[in-house]
């Protein structure tokens, strides 16, 4: 099995995935079978993102979740890494090699990901944000947006030829909700919904209408100017844990994806699979060393970017 996990600031996804080989039927002879790849999601979690978790306790927590779904840890023979949290790497990393007795794949630049990044410094760009692109462009085809409502709610671009054309980045609906609520005396902290009316007949009821509406408005315009930019016929797939509340109200966003992370991990764990051994034990000395290296930034450029120009 597989295990992929989504590290974001406010929650961490965590998927499962089985091998399954596809047969093709032939009228004229023998069915053919592909060679098994993980392609069946058997359990995913959503759990909250605490930096100050040590080793233990985040190794407990993934065995708990495995064990509620009946899975063996001993099962897992790859596992593969998104994270936007970067004091967190060291600590996944190690609990990957003590819990599991694998080294992980992070995704980062110089990882095989199959999609030429246009940015101006290919770098900057989030792990999560090529991870939704190269998943969206393997299932929907191109070109296409993602909008992925997460802490921070993300446009990402990806032409038809399958290049990350880059983005647009806007405050998620969480911060806004926790900033009103926050900057103000009477306001209280409200749940995030899609109200029965707009013109709402209470304070909370207002409230619900201007986050949900509001921010509906944003998505829409910023969707209505890329569209402008890539052409009407450019798909549009929404996912993150609010994807399915702005989703269905949105009058662009035609697919809703909330596993589409996921898969966009198990695509790129598999690309890589053929260069680099999938179950790999880490010696006591290599678990030493490997903390301190992997807070150190990587200057590699996505493979197939562009060079960054000199000005």
């Amino acid at each position: 099995m597989l295990l992929v996990l989504d590290v974001g600031n406010t929650n961490t996804v965590l998927g499962v995935f089985a091998k399954v080989a596809k047969v093709h039927p032939a009228p004229d002879g023998p069915a053919m079978t592909d060679s098994p790849k993980y392609g069946l999601l058997v359990a995913n979690w959503r759990v909250s993102t605490n930096q100050t978790q040590t080793v233990d306790e985040y190794g407990v927590l993934f065995r708990n979740l495995f064990a509620m779904d009946n899975l063996e840890v001993a099962g897992i023979h790859g596992i593969v890494i998104s994270s936007v949290v970067p004091p967190l790497d060291s600590t996944l990393r190690q609990v990957c090699e003590r819990y599991f007795n694998i080294k992980p794949l992070f995704i980062e630049p110089g990882v095989k990901t199959g999609m030429p990044v246009q940015y101006e410094n290919p770098a900057e760009v989030g792990a999560d944000r090529i991870v939704n692109a190269v998943a969206a462009f393997e299932k929907y085809g191109g070109p296409c947006v993602v909008v992925d409502f997460g802490t921070a709610t993300t446009f990402d671009c990806v032409t038809a030829k399958g290049e990350y054309q880059g983005g647009v980045i806007c405050p998620g609906i969480g911060i806004s909700a926790g900033a009103l609520f926050e900057r103000t005396a009477r306001l209280p902290r409200v749940d995030i919904r899609k109200p029965a009316r707009v013109i709402g007949s209470t304070t909370v009821g207002s409230l619900q209408s201007g986050l949900y509406y509001g921010y509906l408005g944003l998505v829409d315009g910023i969707l209505e100017l890329l569209l402008g930019e890539m052409g009407k016929e450019t798909r549009v797939v929404a996912t993150g844990g609010l994807g399915s509340l702005i989703g269905t109200g949105s009058k662009y966003i035609k697919h809703v994806d909330d596993l589409l992370t996921l898969e966009g991990l198990r695509i790129i764990w598999e690309r890589n699979a053929a260069s680099k051994p999938s179950r790999e034990a880490a010696p006591a000395k290599a678990q030493k060393a490997a903390a301190p290296a992997a807070e150190k930034p990587s200057s590699k450029p996505w493979p197939g970017s562009k060079p960054r120009s000199s000005r």
